[in-house]
């Protein structure tokens, strides 16, 4: 494939945009090269600037779960656009989605939209000490809740890719109250919580990790963390940006059967528009102002135009379940075929998957946490990677991200996925 125009337009970008990009993790640093620019999308496809087309394994880094441009969400958008793109006003739409999400996610009460995942963590952990009124909190190595200074911290994905996962710019200050443990490790929270008794607000986590690759809890982790939250009165949050309606119509509390105190969302509530929500039950949202103390706003939340695609996105998903089970089965095709191609070239790998989401890591061995994600062979991903793109099929430019599948893709195109992982599986 030819990259000519791609390239011409990062060599433009990069004299106006910090690295010529607006989110690091877009940028090749990590796999080497120039990005791809993409003109248009459509269902499992992109195209980019110089007529390449590709399957798409990225989908807008999740919210695309139907496929790009779907014609209910796309035309919603267009109808409220006709009316107006942003008032500053209440507006009806606000409280249907937010009716909608109540009944889809078990265990909440209230929702309050804001514009990104990043905002939506960010306001949780917030109301989540100004309802306990205490300071600290614990998240895990390797999880990202977005780039607000409590959660750089050892975070995942593209901090990890940068090798600055302690941004310069987060103060000592903010980094005390930020307590760190392992994913998959009860014991390394339960000595956190006895070492800091009666200090933490809350425990934030991806219940199933996407920013280290995909990385499922191990069998009675999410219990465990339930009952240390609950013996301690400490608020546990369920970061659901990427699994929100993903995962199952109630994310990973209805797919695991354990409920969170808070739950975060983004990606597919906002149908491709920039959404994050924040939602728990009533004591606790009830904090927020306008009718309580705990501070938070925003000009563009509940923006009628995203309001417009993140309901035409949970009406479809609510009213056509069968979906979920479907994404999982191609997921599980995929698994197998790519499983199937790189150990015919004995490649050593190992693939985590759970429902629509899956991740390859050139490694032997369990990936549980952060430690055993970052034993992958980096030098073999890069080759994947390229090897992947010049034969049609786009994933994440970095080895700690999950793939996301959607609905829009056929057998057909997980097929083609899998004969392009024989043909550079014999390079690697």
């Amino acid at each position: 494939m030819t990259y000519k125009r791609s390239s011409e337009l990062f060599a433009e970008a990069q004299k106006v945009i910090p690295g010529g990009v607006n989110s690091p993790v877009r940028a090749f640093n990590a796999v080497g090269g120039d990005p791809v620019f993409i003109e248009r999308a459509e269902g499992a496809y992109l195209y980019d600037v110089d007529g390449n087309r590709y399957i798409d394994y990225i989908n807008s880094w999740g919210p695309m779960i139907l496929g790009h441009a779907y014609k209910p969400v796309v035309d919603a958008v267009i109808e409220k656009a006709k009316l107006g793109t942003s008032f500053g006003t209440p507006t009806e739409i606000e409280t249907r989605i937010a009716e909608l999400a109540v009944k889809l996610v078990p265990n909440i009460d209230k929702i309050r939209m804001v514009n990104s995942g990043t905002e939506a963590c960010m306001s949780a952990v917030r109301l989540a000490r100004g309802f306990t009124k205490r300071e600290k909190i614990i998240k895990f190595a390797g999880c990202y809740h977005g780039h607000s200074d409590s959660f750089l911290i050892q975070a995942g994905s593209g901090a990890v890719t940068f090798g600055t996962p302690n941004s310069p710019g987060v103060t000592q200050g903010t980094a005390k109250d930020t307590l760190l443990a392992i994913f998959n490790d009860i014991d390394s929270v339960r000595k956190l919580v006895e070492a800091n008794t009666g200090e933490i607000a809350c425990i934030i986590l991806e219940p199933v990790a996407g920013n280290m690759g995909c990385i499922p809890p191990r069998d009675g982790f999410l219990s465990g963390l339930r009952r240390l939250c609950d013996e301690n009165e400490i608020l546990l949050i369920f970061d659901e940006v990427m699994t929100g309606f993903r995962l199952a119509p109630g994310g990973v509390q209805e797919r695991f059967g354990i409920n969170a105190d808070i739950v975060t969302f983004g990606k597919v509530i906002g149908g491709g528009l920039p959404v994050g929500a924040f939602a728990a039950r009533a004591e606790i949202m009830d904090m927020l102002a306008p009718i309580g103390p705990v501070y938070q706003a925003g000009t563009l939340s509940g923006n009628p135009l995203a309001m417009a695609a993140g309901l035409a996105m949970l009406t479809e998903l609510d009213q056509n379940r069968e979906i979920f089970k479907s994404i999982d089965e191609k997921t599980a095709y995929l698994h197998k075929g790519i499983q199937a191609a790189l150990n015919s070239y004995n490649i050593p790998h190992t693939i985590n998957r759970l429902g629509s989401m899956i991740s390859v890591h050139f490694c032997e061995g369990e990936v549980s946490n952060f430690e055993t994600a970052a034993h992958g062979n980096n030098h073999t991903f890069k080759q994947f990677f390229h090897g992947m793109l010049d034969n049609g099929i786009y994933i994440a430019p970095s080895a700690f991200e999950t793939w996301f599948i959607t609905e829009a893709l056929s057998y057909e195109d997980l097929d083609a996925t899998i004969e392009a992982v024989k043909i550079v599986a014999k390079y690697l």
